[in-house]
């Protein structure tokens, strides 16, 4: 995996600025998830979204596999980090 901008990889960043960018943790309930758990809760948000907005088939195929590279960790740190920054 290469780096981009400052991004694990290309799949990261665009999955992170597309569909998680904006996201209030409180809103969604994923403010006391530990980093861990909020990342599988991310992972499990968009690929719900895969599921409702992408008919079945070989888009759907090559979105999952686009998500498969995802460092959803690194997401959820992003996350953490900054509604920290919002709390103080």
């Amino acid at each position: 995996m290469s780096d981009y901008n400052g991004w694990t990889n290309y799949e990261t960043w665009r999955v992170n600025l597309e569909l998680i960018d904006g996201l209030d943790p409180r809103e969604m309930g994923w403010h006391k998830l530990d980093r861990y758990d909020l990342a599988s809760a991310l992972k499990d948000y968009v690929d719900e979204l895969l599921e409702s907005s992408t008919p079945e088939g070989i888009a759907l195929d090559y979105a999952r596999a686009f998500v498969s590279d995802v460092n959803w960790y690194e997401i959820a740190e992003h996350m953490v980090e900054a509604y920290a920054d919002q709390e103080a």
